[in-house]
């Protein structure tokens, strides 16, 4: 492709809204558009990479046994309502009428209709197992988009979906698919983890989410490198040593703390350690009031105790809740006679004490001496505690490491959570009818290319990973006036594309300068540069935009260098 006959612009300035590298420099090379708010036009050099990343993608879903199809993007209330998902999915879900005032939204994911489909055709276990895909445009009404397409609002997703008999049928889809992103994520030559994941409004049994390694990741992952566990801290576990026991007493003890709400004010007051204290804190949902208690060292999860308490939504009470139902002001409320609209959850932090010290629902007063099961009533253990680096690994005992990942594949097994809401059943051998086990398999197409760029650039711009580079050749004419030099360039440029080389030929009449400034922005990873100086020498420059070692190769030598970095056909 001529750089003439091409439509790409890039710009010096960095978009006033961008806030990591992928953002600036996909914006800046001329791969995005923001046509609104977490909205964005795709142009020609961004799709390219788009297309040649859903090749992967397809190729290698179809090794895995799944079947491509394309659904509607919008999709009738109704399906949403027979799921329970309407009101669940929250306000990101894009709701509209038609002009016949019926429901619709814009699909931010596909589970109801594809069940819908498949509930409509299949009805035996002879029809069964089966998998089907599609790559297609989804919307998420994000309260505040940000990144580029790593947290937009409509964005470009590959979603897969399973359906089988019996469980047995599911894990095995379940390791196909988990398989196929291995080599999607190792074919697009990324650094990348798989992780435990939480499930979020996708519902089932068990997760993972495939996070490719970056400093600027929205997300917080622990592994041990010992056991290779690994899971993002929503819902990383460990199995916490506990501290030296205070020295029990034969009922609780209550001690005036006056203004000392803290944890850190309560322990410099009594002489004690955080991890010898509980805290209490009171939280309102759909469901109810929760009493949560946990060590005083330690943070509690928000979505760990979401799914435990099977909550739509959840929040710390406001102060005057709070002192009505424990009669005391924030930072005194206990365990210990709660009243009975308010159900207590103790983390499992917190119920291995033996003896601690905690709020005594009076404002300014705590309590000294606290046993479990002589001082506090019914109450339900749990772990909803936050996992930090240095933690115990669930499985080792070693401590726990931190790094940061950007989510770009989740994959799911649902289960029956779909099919059985929506009666979506087969004959089994004995002709009974049974909701069918069902996976659920989605990868971020423009978040991977985003991520590609937060692992894969300089201070001078992107450097592509050759498999999802736009073009993997840049050739460039110094002098377009140079008879010699143009002929060289034509004639290189003939002979790479017939090779079957992805080659952008920049043509273009402008300053040596600005041509090598654009190359470094947009990163294609093989540069190779016809000048005067480089002909005088014997040959043409060539270099790699991952080192940018540059060398002369002859001209007829230079198909050989070519193919020994890209291999065979690169064209999209």
């Amino acid at each position: 492709m001529r750089w003439s006959d091409f439509y790409l612009f890039t710009t010096r300035e960095d978009p006033a809204d961008a806030e990591v590298v992928s953002h600036r420099l996909m914006v800046r090379s001329g791969m995005l558009r923001k046509l609104a708010a977490g909205i964005y036009t795709y142009q020609p050099l961004g799709w390219r990479s788009m297309r040649k990343l859903m090749e992967i993608v397809r190729r290698e879903l179809e090794v895995a046994g799944c079947v491509e199809l394309s659904m509607p993007a919008v999709q009738p209330a109704e399906l949403w309502q027979e799921s329970g998902r309407w009101q669940k999915y929250g306000k990101e879900l894009l709701r509209f009428e038609d002009r016949h005032q019926r429901g619709f939204c814009f699909g931010p994911t596909h589970e109801e209709v594809i069940t819908d489909l498949v509930r409509r055709d299949v009805s035996s276990y002879r029809q069964l197992p089966l998998s089907l895909f599609q790559i297609q445009t989804k919307f998420r009404d994000e309260i505040r988009p940000r990144f580029g397409l790593m947290r937009g609002r409509e964005f470009l997703m590959k979603d897969a979906y399973s359906f089988h008999a019996d469980g047995d049928s599911l894990d095995e889809a379940y390791r196909a698919l988990h398989d196929a992103y291995v080599r999607i994520f190792e074919a697009c030559e990324l650094d990348y983890i798989v992780v435990e994941a939480d499930s979020g409004t996708i519902g089932g049994s068990s997760s993972h989410e495939f996070m490719v390694l970056a400093d600027t990741g929205e997300d917080a992952v622990l592994f041990c490198k010992g056991s290779g566990y690994a899971a993002n801290v929503e819902k990383a576990t460990t199995r916490l040593a506990p501290p030296p026991p205070l020295p029990a007493l034969e009922e609780p003890e209550a001690v005036d703390t006056p203004d000392a709400g803290s944890i850190g004010a309560v322990t410099k007051l009594l002489g004690v350690e955080p991890a010898q204290t509980v805290k209490t804190l009171v939280y309102e949902s759909d469901k109810g009031f929760f009493a949560v208690a946990i060590r005083g060292d330690r943070t509690i999860n928000e979505i760990k105790l979401k799914n435990v308490t099977d909550s739509l939504w959840i929040q710390l009470a406001e102060a005057p809740e709070v002192e009505r139902l424990t009669g005391a002001a924030l930072g005194y409320a206990g365990p210990c006679g709660l009243p009975d609209e308010v159900q207590l959850l103790v983390d499992e932090s917190a119920a291995a004490l033996q003896s601690f010290v905690c709020g005594a629902n009076r404002t300014e007063v705590h309590l000294r001496g606290v046993q479990w099961q002589r001082d506090v009533g019914r109450s339900r253990t749990v772990d909803v505690l936050l996992a930090e680096p240095g933690d115990p690994c669930p499985r080792s005992g070693q401590a726990l490491e931190g790094c940061r990942g950007i989510e770009v594949g989740h994959i799911f097994k649902l289960g029956t959570v779909y099919s059985s809401a929506m009666g979506c059943t087969f004959a089994d051998e004995n002709g009974q009818e049974q909701p069918m086990e069902m996976g659920c398999y989605g990868l971020g197409i423009g978040r991977t290319v985003a991520a590609a760029i937060e692992q894969n650039h300089d201070d001078d711009g992107i450097s592509w990973p050759l498999p999802l580079a736009p073009f993997t050749v840049l050739l460039a004419a110094l002098n377009p006036k140079d008879e010699a030099v143009v002929r060289t360039a034509e004639e290189l440029y003939e002979q790479l594309r017939r090779a079957g080389h992805d080659v952008l030929y920049d043509d273009r009449d402008e300053r040596p300068g600005v041509k090598f400034k654009d190359a470094d922005l947009i990163g294609i990873p093989v540069r190779v540069v016809v000048g005067a100086r480089s002909l005088e020498a014997g040959g043409v420059e060539f270099s790699l935009r991952s080192d940018r070692e540059k060398r002369i190769v002859a001209v007829d030598e230079l198909l050989a260098e070519v193919g020994a970095v890209v291999g065979g056909s690169s064209r999209v």
